[in-house]
């Protein structure tokens, strides 16, 4: 089954492997004898659908789930293998997305304005003064 991750990117079904094991957590007398967790990993760096300029961006974005340039997602949220199998790939698809998605246009430093400087400098006078008022009365 291939795995859509936008429509100019489509991962096929026979880059990506499957594990199954057993899940823990709830599930009664079923889930001792069901494989319903899901691993589901995918080699970045032998992939054929990407470009080296993406496989480059991929493998730098994505170094801390990476092994040995091998993606792997695991779900085991769900008592059934089939909806596993379902969120492991919309997983992947957001992991992948999210290291191909462009940055985020950086941050230009700005200094406050004199009229903003002014107010927060009489807000703190204001408490100031506040607090001053509520100190008992010293005898001098």
């Amino acid at each position: 089954m291939d795995l859509e991750v936008s429509t100019k990117l489509i991962i096929p079904g026979r880059e990506l492997g499957w594990r199954f094991s057993k899940s823990s957590g709830p599930g009664g007398q079923h889930v001792n004898t069901s494989d319903s967790r899901v691993e589901l990993f995918w080699n970045v760096a032998d992939s054929t659908v990407l470009s080296d300029d993406q496989r480059m961006l991929l493998l730098t974005r994505l170094g801390r789930h990476l092994v040995t340039g091998t993606v792997t997602v695991a779900a085991s949220e769900q008592r059934s293998q089939l909806r596993n199998r379902e969120t492991a790939m919309r997983k992947l698809a957001d992991l992948v997305t999210a290291g191909l998605s462009s940055d985020s246009p950086q941050r230009r430093a700005t200094k406050p304005t004199r009229g903003s400087a002014r107010r927060h400098l009489a807000a703190k006078q204001k408490r100031s003064a506040t607090k001053r008022n509520r100190q008992r009365p010293s005898v001098d």
